[in-house]
């Protein structure tokens, strides 16, 4: 969208935050560039010093600038943006058949985050919870059945911020067969969830992503190292096996300002007409 103003009737902080945000969505105001003081912005639109400071809190509410105490404002920089594509479903399952030495080395830290496992704090918690009415119809299990629920959780040792963040739900049945596979000392396992559901004799056959979106608590904007503003993408992740019997929910979040969700989908083509004599 071309950069605009808000079409209602302004007040003062609205116009010079409107004038602000076109500036820097046109390119006038590069990323890290310093705003005007909140004195400048006085004397420039002739108003109060609360005025001023109202058009600030309105362009850090869209997520347009940073500032702090003792911090000038100033356009936000936007951090690196990690892609996540629908193609890694294949990729993963393609790597559970490799052998264990290669499947230890390859993880979301590689395919997805571009760093080293080095680079990451890891960690995992296991806990057998009884499916609640939503969860267990999500799973298609009655209510109360139990779940193996697993926390992921990396984080930055250089920021301290979350670097991703999901929870899996496995009906417990499924997987009880092999008791390494409540062992969460066992993680990161080599291969992932493809390797671990296989051996209880498990393929996932089927992978459906549903998306949402909501802004974060302050708790989740802390953890994320989150601009104001900056929503969250939520991404359920439902495999199924050939039977079309629900394996595992997954459920992650992800930066909205951070990540890119692509969604690939292969279409068959179309038979060739045949062609008719005349």
């Amino acid at each position: 969208m071309d950069p605009r103003p808000t079409a209602v009737d302004r007040p003062i902080q609205l116009q010079i935050a409107d004038d602000i945000r076109m500036q820097i969505e046109r390119g006038d105001l590069e990323p890290g560039a310093s705003l005007p003081t909140l004195d400048e912005l006085r004397q420039r639109w002739s108003c109060s010093m609360n005025s001023a400071r109202g058009a600030v809190a309105l362009l850090k509410s869209q997520g347009l600038i940073t500032s702090g105490r003792g911090k000038a404002p100033r356009v936000r920089i936007p951090p690196a943006r990690v892609i996540r594509s629908s193609e890694r479903h294949q990729a993963e399952k393609d790597l559970a058949r490799r052998p264990e030495k290669e499947r230890a080395t390859v993880g979301e830290a590689e395919t997805n985050l571009g760093m080293s496992i080095q680079e990451q704090s890891f960690r995992t918690e296991y806990s057998t919870i009884e499916a609640s009415t939503e969860l267990a119809k999500s799973l298609e299990v009655t209510a109360g059945t139990l779940v193996l629920q697993r926390l992921y959780e990396s984080t930055d040792t250089r920021t301290g911020h979350l670097l991703s963040h999901s929870t899996s739900y496995i009906p417990l049945a499924l997987v009880e067969g092999n008791p390494e596979l409540l062992d969460q000392n066992r993680e990161p396992w080599p291969g992932g969830t493809h390797h671990q559901l296989s051996t209880v004799g498990i393929e996932i056959k089927t992978v459906v992503d549903e998306v949402t979106g909501r802004m974060p608590t302050t708790v989740e904007a802390r953890a994320w190292g989150l601009s104001d503003g900056i929503p969250l993408l939520i991404c359920r992740r439902i495999s199924l096996d050939a039977d079309d019997r629900v394996v595992e929910i997954s459920d992650a979040d992800y930066p909205a300002d951070r990540t890119e969700l692509r969604f690939v989908t292969p279409l068959k083509a179309w038979r060739k007409a045949s062609r008719t004599t005349r």
